[in-house]
C-alpha cells in the first residue's frame, strides 16, 4: 500500500496512455532551454577568460556533448517507469535518502533562479539608467548592490512569485514569445558584431591570450568541467521530463538534435559579439545587458531590456522553478504543494546572492559552475551505478512508494549511497577551499586541490565506483513483475 509521506498525484508514475512527448518535442525543449542569457554568457566568459573563438566553441561542444551521456542514461528510467527524479533517486539513496540528492539539486537550482532574476532585474535598471544617465553602472563587487538595481531586481523578483501564485500555465503565451524573440535578438546581435567590426574577419583574428599550451590546458580543464557542469541539474532531474517520453528513442534522439547544436550555435554568437566589443570598445564586455546599455539609441535599449526581461522571466519559471518545486515538494508530499516548492525556491534565490556569482567570469565558472558540479557529480554517478549495473534496469515501482519496501534500506536510508555521496564530495573540498580563498594555494598537496579542475568527473567516477565495491552483494528483489501492468495501466517501456 503506498505510504502519504512518500506519494502524491504530482510523483505518481504517470500513466502509458499520457505519455506523449515525441523526438521533435524533446528537440524543442532543449532548443527553448539552450537560448538563454546564461549560454550567451558562459560563451562570452570564455573569451574574456582569454580563449580565442574556436578554442570557445570546442570547449563549450565537448562539455555538451559530454553531459549529454548522463543526461540520457538518467533518463532511461524516467522513460521506462514514468517516474520523476525524486522518486527514482529512491532506488539507489533509499525512500528517505532520496531527499538528500533532491535537495542538493533544488538548492542549485534555486542559486540558478536567483542569477536569472538578477538578469532579468539587470534589464529592468539599464533601461530606467540609459532614461537617466546619471545612475551609475551596476556594482556587484560589494557584499550588496547600489539600491536601485538591488530594486529593480526584488521588482522582477515579485512578478516571477506572482507567476509562480498564477500557476504554470500562465508562462505558454511567455515561452511563445520567448522562442520568437531571443533567436531574433541573437541574430541581430550578430549582425551588429559583424557590422560594427567590418566583417568576421578582425573578429575571427582575436588571438589567444594564452602564452603557452600549458596556460591553455590550465584554463582550459576546469572550463570544460564549468561546461558539463552547466547542464549537471538537468543530467539529474532528467526523468521529470523524460517521464512523459513516448518511446526511449524518442527522448535519446531529441535530446541529441537539441542539446549539443543549440548550445554550440547560440555560444557562436555570443563568441563572435564578445570579440567583437574587443574591438569597437578596446575591452570585452560578456554580459549582454551591459553591452545593449551601451547602444545609442533609448528607445532600442528600452526595447530590447523589455523583452530580455519578460523572456528571461519565461526561462526562470519553465527551467528554474518546476524541478526544485518538485524537490521540496518530495520533502511532504501532502503538506508542500508546487506553489509553497515555488516560494521556498524564491526566498533561497535571494539568500545565495547571485550578484556576486555572476559578477565576473572568474566566478561564474570557478565558484559557481564547477562548485555545483562537485555536488551533483556524485549523486548522477550513484543513480547511473545503481540502475544499470546494480538493478539491471528493472525497478519495482510500488516499493518506490511504501515505507516497508525494497528501498527501505535501514530506516529508509541507504547508507552505502550516502557514504559514496561523500567519497565523491571531499576530494574536491580542498580546491574548492583555495578557490574561494579560504586556505592559501601551496598549504596541501597541489595534486588535491588541482582535482578541483575536474570536480565533477572526480565526484562522478570516485562515487559510482565507491557505490559498486559497497553494492557488490546486494541482490535486488523482483517481487513484482516489472513489465506488466497494473491497476493504474502503469507500464514499463522498455
Amino acid at each position: 500500500m503506498k505510504n502519504e509521506s512518500l506519494y502524491s498525484e504530482d510523483l505518481a508514475p504517470v500513466p502509458v496512455i499520457n505519455r506523449k512527448w515525441n523526438t521533435w518535442n524533446y528537440a524543442a525543449l532543449w532548443i527553448s532551454m539552450s537560448l538563454c542569457i546564461p549560454t550567451y554568457m558562459l560563451a562570452s566568459s570564455l573569451i574574456e577568460g582569454g580563449m580565442n573563438w574556436w578554442q570557445a566553441i570546442l570547449t563549450i561542444f565537448l562539455g555538451n556533448t559530454i553531459v549529454l551521456i548522463p543526461m540520457i542514461l538518467n533518463g532511461h528510467a524516467g522513460a521506462k517507469y514514468g517516474i520523476p527524479f525524486p522518486v527514482l533517486a529512491r532506488a539507489s539513496f533509499g525512500v528517505r535518502g532520496a531527499n538528500i540528492p533532491a535537495m542538493l539539486r533544488a538548492i542549485v537550482a534555486c542559486g540558478w533562479f536567483g542569477i536569472q532574476t538578477w538578469i532579468g532585474g539587470a534589464a529592468l535598471y539599464q533601461m530606467i539608467r540609459v532614461w537617466n544617465p546619471s545612475l551609475p553602472e551596476i556594482d556587484a563587487t560589494s557584499l550588496f548592490p547600489q539600491a536601485v538595481p538591488f530594486i529593480c531586481f526584488i521588482i522582477f523578483w515579485a512578478l516571477n512569485m506572482f507567476i509562480v501564485y498564477l500557476g504554470v500555465e500562465s508562462i505558454r503565451k511567455l515561452l511563445v514569445f520567448k522562442a520568437i524573440f531571443l533567436p531574433v535578438a541573437a541574430l541581430a546581435l550578430l549582425f551588429w558584431a559583424i557590422n560594427a567590426s567590418h566583417g568576421l574577419g578582425p573578429i575571427l583574428k582575436q588571438p589567444s591570450k594564452f602564452a603557452t599550451s600549458a596556460d591553455f590546458f590550465h584554463f582550459f580543464f576546469p572550463a570544460l568541467t564549468g561546461m558539463v557542469g552547466f547542464w549537471a541539474t538537468l543530467s539529474l532531474n532528467i526523468p521529470d521530463f523524460t517521464r512523459y517520453a513516448k518511446s526511449q528513442q524518442a527522448h535519446i534522439k531529441g535530446q541529441a538534435i537539441g542539446l549539443p547544436p543549440s548550445m554550440t550555435l547560440f555560444a557562436f554568437i555570443g563568441v563572435v559579439v564578445t570579440s567583437a566589443t574587443a574591438i569597437v570598445y578596446g575591452t570585452t564586455i560578456w554580459d549582454p545587458v551591459v553591452l545593449a546599455g551601451k547602444f545609442e539609441s533609448k528607445l532600442l535599449v528600452s526595447v530590447a531590456m523589455i523583452a530580455v526581461a519578460i523572456s528571461t522571466l519565461a526561462t526562470n519559471i519553465a527551467a528554474n522553478i518546476v524541478s526544485p518545486a518538485n524537490d521540496f515538494a518530495n520533502l511532504a508530499p501532502s503538506k508542500i504543494s508546487f506553489r509553497k516548492g515555488g516560494y521556498i525556491t524564491g526566498v533561497l534565490g535571494i539568500l545565495i546572492f547571485p550578484w556576486k556569482l555572476i559578477a565576473d567570469p572568474t566566478g561564474y565558472i570557478f565558484t559557481w559552475l564547477i562548485a555545483y558540479s562537485s555536488l551533483l557529480g556524485p549523486v548522477g554517478g550513484i543513480m547511473i551505478a545503481d540502475y544499470f549495473f546494480i538493478r539491471k534496469q528493472k525497478l519495482v515501482t510500488d516499493d518506490l512508494y511504501k515505507l516497508q519496501g525494497q528501498y527501505t534500506y535501514s530506516k529508509g536510508f541507504n547508507h552505502a549511497a550516502i557514504m559514496s555521496l561523500l567519497i565523491g564530495i571531499i576530494p574536491n573540498i580542498p580546491g574548492f577551499l583555495t578557490t574561494i580563498k579560504v586556505i592559501a594555494p601551496g598549504n596541501m598537496l597541489n595534486w588535491i586541490t588541482h582535482l578541483y579542475n575536474y570536480a565533477w568527473f572526480v565526484s562522478f567516477f570516485f562515487s559510482g565506483i565507491a557505490y559498486l565495491c559497497m553494492m557488490r552483494n546486494y541482490r535486488p528483489k523482483l517481487s513484482n513483475s516489472v513489465t506488466a501492468k497494473d491497476e493504474t495501466h502503469h507500464v514499463a517501456i522498455d
